[in-house]
């Protein structure tokens, strides 16, 4: 069975946003630091090389594949910065109605910039995301 690379190290969070080349990807990254420690109450970890991830879930598929995930994630990537937020639900898609510029996949939201979207909408669904996943995963 493949082991998971996205693994909670270490290393420092700081450091790797100091390595982001764009200082406005870099600036959007601190602020996003603040708000995603303040909305979960936890410190940002490194997960991985590049997911910067708060809190944590155990999970386990019917499949017997189990393992460690972030409660909620973002990385600042070159070409946008992927929030890592709940899977695609109702739920996800009446809150990010008021979000603004953005894409999505299943369990992904794309954003290219802070200024495009609204913060207060962002901790709204940082808070659904974590009481999803403390209700449907306890941590053993």
């Amino acid at each position: 069975m493949n082991e998971s690379k996205m693994k909670e190290n270490n290393n420092s969070v700081i450091e790797f946003i100091e390595r982001v080349e764009s200082e406005k990807k870099k600036a959007d990254a601190y602020q996003l630091l603040e708000i995603f420690e303040e909305v979960t109450g936890y410190d940002g970890k490194m997960w991985g090389p590049s997911i910067i991830g708060f809190g944590s879930y155990h999970y386990k598929y019917a499949s017997g594949r189990e393992g460690d995930a972030p409660l909620v994630a973002f990385s600042p990537r070159k070409a946008k910065v992927s929030l890592y937020l709940t899977y695609e639900s109702e739920e996800r898609d009446e809150l990010l109605e008021g979000f603004g510029k953005h894409t999505k996949s299943k369990s992904c939201i794309y954003v290219n910039k802070l200024a495009d979207i609204d913060t207060n909408v962002l901790k709204n669904l940082i808070k659904h995301t974590v009481e999803i996943y403390q209700n449907r995963y306890t941590k053993e």
